[in-house]
């Protein structure tokens, strides 16, 4: 290969909308296109072919329906076979945090709600499908947020992550991995690049993209899990983060993206760029060529949308950057490519894999369902009666399609979004009258329809408050070069990428109108639609009810009136800490154990409630069988030993149900501080009422390892507190004896 070929293949400089236009039903390529080709005689990848949504600008009129997909990913490819002296293919990559982000494919609750869910087998079926939806459309990589821990939930894209819990997101991006790539490891279906490496939910202040002043302890402890659990599962991509490390940016940080990544975990895939970051070097450097030398170096092998890549020639031939290091970073984009079967004769005669669109709806319902989590049921209100005479559905999330959906979302057909109003009206009887009201928007202060809501509610039997936030993007917005949004005073949006909150107050009158109707003395339950734990002390009181839905996807509004109305008994769990306040953070439960005093002089220290937490209309007592001390050695333990803990669990309500058994330890004797406790093991069951099950949950070395004081990563003889239970703060608890041999 010559080097201009070689930067040809480092390269993602196009946004894929810019490489077609639909003219009628038929599509040309554009110039932008074939110039690009021209020059860099190849396409490395291309972001975005199929992403729709304000940004792009695309939607159902210009953008490329799922009929056409194959058509334009084989002309595209086609052109390049004739167009380039070797004819290399290129990589389609596509995002889906939740789903494929393109016209008429499923939207999946965003990553916080699955997160809910504590369902890892659930996870693995839905990117298995997520993955065939990528296929059919002859995509090879899925951007997937799985990395990012929710430490601070002021931050926008607290949605993206599975929770404030390293060894619960690490467990779930497992999943992801197996669920794209499939099983086998030569063969993978769909490549998930795993974003963002590394502590990008440690941005101070909880701002997008800031710096994360953590060091290599909390790093590891923390924010390297996930991907260190990827990476065992065969992944082969990541993108880097934005933000940097104790001065260091991700995409100029070797020691994380070589030493530990590569050399140290064994990593031999691709690290993609992401967008426009690579031109943030350039507050280092202030040279294009220097800034590459950096990415390179570091092990940023395919940029996306810079101009810093597209300088590697210029900077190879002014002795910048060594050609040698060039060829390793070509190498692994060629050996993705080479196991994606690009190479092979058929390449441009791809076939839509094959996608059950019921499946789809099926996996899609059931993890909403399973997200849902319940907080407080006062006098077992819930489940309602399908047979009351008038219930008011009231709120600005009520009946509104893409508040339900998150960031990230392509435009939806009407018919493909069941609403809370919808749903409700759905399942209830013949003769029971739904009445509907707005009562205020999300960030409003508009209080005109609250004489509305309180007539309406003043005449029901009870009244359904659908709250809480929006992630939607709007077409008319302004946006940033990497798709960020900028202008958003007018939007209801409050929630999504660079959308960081000072408080986690309700937006708008929403407190005012939950106060309003709470003068009525009709019973109340709250919905909370949210991408981010809302401050929920001063509505609290007057509910009596109270329900996180999250963003539950395309069909939330069929799931929401299912749990509210008996059909499915809730059974998610926080993933992440809701605190009374902003004032609080960080709030997050596995906090260091140092003797430092928890309260503040003026609030509690303590979440309002707590990771792990969620009711059930049923109770799930669990404890372990046997109270005698547990042990292992550290001999047993170094060998790959498991330590096998037994628990019994027993639904001993009235409803069958799920359980959520988890596990959590406290290091009592160790050379470095510790944490006051660490989710280590959980296991979701369905337990049907009045029944006991046994469970049985494996702790090993990674589990029951510290980072010592030289940073290796050891077990330590002494004692180890074992915590089972419904959540992190309702514990059964016994001792585990570490000993030498």
């Amino acid at each position: 290969m010559t080097l201009e070929e070689k930067v040809g293949q480092l390269n993602q400089k196009l946004y894929g909308w810019q490489v077609y236009r639909k003219i009628g039903n038929q599509y040309e390529l554009t110039e932008t296109f074939k110039q690009h080709v021209q020059k860099f005689q190849g396409i490395g990848a291309l972001y975005g072919l199929f992403r729709a949504d304000p940004w792009s600008g695309i939607h159902f009129e210009n953008g490329i329906p799922l009929e056409d997909s194959i058509h334009v990913t084989n002309m595209i490819q086609d052109y390049l076979k004739e167009h380039t002296r070797l004819g290399i293919p290129t990589l389609f990559s596509e995002e889906c945090p939740h789903g494929h982000q393109a016209l008429d494919s499923t939207v999946f609750p965003t990553h916080l709600g699955s997160g809910a869910t504590w369902n890892t087998d659930l996870q693995t079926s839905v990117s298995e499908y997520i993955a065939l939806e990528l296929m059919e459309r002859g995509v090879h990589l899925g951007l997937v947020s799985t990395l990012d821990i929710a430490r601070d939930p002021r931050w926008g894209r607290t949605e993206e992550c599975f929770s404030e819990d390293p060894y619960l997101a690490a467990r779930m991006t497992k999943a992801v991995v197996k669920g794209m790539q499939g099983d086998n490891k030569e063969a993978p279906n769909v490549i998930a690049v795993l974003k963002h490496f590394a502590a990008q939910g440690a941005a101070v202040g909880g701002h997008n993209a800031g710096p994360a002043l953590i060091g290599e302890r909390e790093l590891r402890e923390i924010y390297l899990p996930p991907m260190k659990a990827g990476v065992r599962s065969g992944a082969l991509a990541c993108m880097a983060a934005y933000n940097e490390i104790d001065g260091i940016p991700c995409h100029s940080n070797r020691k994380l993206l070589t030493g530990i990544l590569r050399e140290e975990w064994s990593f031999n895939g691709i690290v993609m760029a992401d967008g426009t970051a690579l031109d943030r070097l350039l507050l280092l450097t202030g040279d294009k060529e220097l800034a590459a030398a950096y990415a390179l170096n570091a092990g940023v092998d395919l940029s996306l949308w810079d101009d810093i890549y597209t300088q590697i020639e210029v900077a190879v031939m002014n002795g910048k950057i060594k050609e040698s290091v060039v060829d390793k970073a070509v190498k692994r984009v060629l050996y993705v490519k080479f196991l994606l079967g690009l190479f092979s004769e058929k390449v441009n005669k791809q076939k839509c894999a094959s996608v059950s669109r019921k499946e789809g709806k099926t996996l899609n319902l059931e993890m909403a369902r399973q997200s849902i989590t319940l907080l407080k049921n006062k006098h077992h209100l819930l489940p309602l009666s399908k047979t009351n005479k008038t219930v008011a559905v009231i709120g600005p999330n009520a009946d509104n399609v893409y508040n339900l959906l998150g960031d990230y979302t392509a435009p939806q057909r009407k018919e493909s979004v069941v609403t809370i109003k919808q749903g409700i009206s759905e399942i209830v009887e013949e003769g029971c009258e739904i009445l509907y009201t707005k009562g205020c928007r999300i960030r409003s202060t508009d209080m005109s329809d609250f004489n509305n809501a309180k007539t309406i509610a003043s005449k029901a039997d009870v009244v359904i408050l659908a709250l809480g936030g929006s992630s939607a993007r709007e077409f008319g917005m302004e946006f940033q070069d990497n798709g960020a949004v900028i202008d958003y005073d007018q939007a209801e949006m409050d929630c999504g990428e660079n959308i960081d909150v000072a408080n986690l107050d309700l937006g708008g009158v929403q407190k005012e109108l939950v106060q309003e109707l709470a003068s009525l003395n009709t019973p109340m339950i709250g919905v909370l639609i949210q991408g981010r734990p809302y401050s929920l002390k001063d509505i609290e009181p007057y509910l009596d009810a109270i329900l996180i839905g999250w963003y539950p996807g395309q069909l939330g509004g069929q799931a929401i009136a299912e749990v509210i109305f008996g059909d499915v008994n809730p059974s998610g769990k926080l993933p992440v800490s809701i605190p009374y306040s902003a004032d609080q953070l960080p709030v997050y439960y596995n906090a260091k154990n140092s003797g430092a005093k928890s309260d503040y002089y003026d609030e509690v220290g303590h979440a309002m409630y707590s990771f792990g937490y969620g009711l059930s209309y049923s109770l799930f007592p669990c404890e372990f069988s046997t109270k005698e001390h547990e042990t292992i050695s550290i001999h047993s333990l170094t060998n790959g030993e498991r330590l096998h803990v037994s628990v019994d669990v027993s639904n001993t309500g009235a409803y069958d149900g799920f359980a959520v058994v988890q596990l959590y330890i406290q290091d009592l004797e160790a050379s470095v501080t510790q944490r006051i406790k660490e989710l280590k093991a959980f296991k979701k069951i369905w337990i049907p009422a009045g029944e006991t099950k046994n469970v049985r949950l494996q702790l090993g070395f990674e589990e029951l390892a510290i980072w010592d004081l030289e940073m290796n990563q050891v077990v330590e003889p002494g004692n180890v507190m074992l915590m089972i239970g419904e959540s992190s703060d309702q514990l059964d608890e016994k001792k585990l004896v570490i000993h030498e041999e």
